[in-house]
């Protein structure tokens, strides 16, 4: 029996950012995980900064290592199991790349730095793979918007072979645990990211999703509110079980959040519990996790605008009317937890080509004729055991 989805957010402090692993304040990252757990949320993701926790190749900050098993021990104290984050050189806008990466060292493909990359991930779980509350390593928050910085060009095969060795190494380091790689949406849309659909939704213990309907063009092309705007996270989700090697392997809706300065404000509560809503209908899906915790207090300077209002509490923790409504809405799945849809109806995904909008367009046309269809790639047609296993009856070439 498959278990009921899990709730999270990824948790921004409302004390100084993810500044705050510098400016280290027990008192409130306390008060901030007990407000997120009295949302009902069980996890939590959270962020290392790169050059905080590996100022140099040779040297790996022991406060920092401190500070974040003092992290989990506080997540303990709510109930709330951690996720990770570890090689964070992109977050929330800003690139945070250590100053020993310059352009003459290419991340993903310099012996040095992958090996640099590896030591970090080792002393981290030297310190809290025996945790109860870690849930794994997600190894890096976007790692493919670190793919377009200058000086770290390489080939899809380097790409996937850097997550597949990243991802191994983990599961050395921390055997048994949920270990995943954090990508967006661009690997998924296009074939400008140096990285496989087919690597990342075979490798690791889950296939981590972030919808943005920002990011990704949602709002430019179908405006809001849409059918595209609600069920962007179901329509990747279904993607990327295309691409699973099978039918039992987890997806994660590991970020998806929305602000004001895309939609009006008193319609935000509405768009989570509607997007919410339908990722869970989503078949094997682990868990739903918000974009962020907490707002980011005004006082820190040159986040773009949208950054600063996209928690479920402000930064004196109260409740924001979509934390309030996704609150609801997760209390009422402890009585009745949801049932996956049944998706018998499958659209046919030409291999030759990225799953762009026009492919998508089909999928929302079936949502609003009251089909939810799963999606499946030419090379697999043939494969009636697959699609068995998936319950799919019928395929719509």
């Amino acid at each position: 029996m498959t278990a009921p989805p899990r709730f999270g957010v990824n948790y921004v402090p409302s004390r100084g950012w993810w500044y705050s692993w510098l400016d280290w304040e027990p008192s409130a990252v306390r008060a901030d995980l007990r407000a997120v757990a009295a949302l009902g949320m069980d996890h939590i993701r959270a962020h290392c900064l790169w050059p905080v926790f590996q100022p140099n190749p040779g040297h790996i900050s022991p406060t920092a290592l401190t500070r974040l098993t003092s992290l989990l021990d506080l997540a303990d104290d709510s109930g709330l199991d951690v996720s990770v984050t570890v090689l964070n050189g992109w977050l929330s806008g800003f690139y945070f790349r250590p100053a020993w990466q310059h352009e003459g060292v290419n991340l993903f493909a310099d012996p040095h730095a992958v090996a640099a990359q590896l030591d970090l991930l080792t002393a981290l779980a030297e310190r809290v793979a025996s945790h109860p509350r870690f849930l794994g390593f997600d190894i890096a928050n976007e790692p493919n918007v670190l793919g377009h910085h200058p000086g770290n060009g390489i080939s899809t095969e380097q790409g996937d072979a850097w997550t597949r060795r990243l991802l191994r190494h983990c599961d050395q380091v921390a055997p048994g645990r949920m270990h995943v790689a954090g990508f967006d949406h661009e690997p998924w849309l296009t074939d400008s990211a140096p990285f496989s659909r087919e690597v990342l939704a075979g490798t690791g213990s889950a296939t981590p999703l972030h919808a943005w309907i920002e990011f990704t063009g949602v709002l430019g092309r179908y405006g809001y509110p849409s059918t595209a705007a609600h069920h962007l996270g179901e329509y990747l989700l279904e993607l990327a079980k295309a691409f699973q090697p099978n039918a039992d392997r987890p997806v994660w809706l590991q970020e998806f959040g929305v602000a004001p300065q895309w939609i009006p404000a008193a319609g935000i509560a509405d768009f989570t519990e509607a997007f919410a809503a339908a990722a869970l209908s989503v078949n094997r899906l682990w868990g739903i996790t918000w974009w962020a915790s907490h707002d980011i207090d005004r006082r820190l300077t040159g986040f773009a605008d949208l950054e600063y209002d996209l928690g479920l509490l402000t930064v004196d923790n109260r409740i924001k009317p979509a934390g309030r409504r996704l609150a609801t809405l997760i209390a009422g799945l402890r009585d009745k937890p949801p049932a996956p849809a049944v998706r018998t109806t499958a659209l046919l995904l030409d291999d030759r080509r990225a799953p762009d909008w026009t492919f998508a367009e089909r999928f929302f046309s079936l949502v609003d004729k009251g089909v939810r269809p799963a999606i499946v790639r030419s090379d697999r047609h043939g494969d009636p055991v697959r699609a068995a296993e998936r319950g799919i009856t019928e395929i719509l070439t």
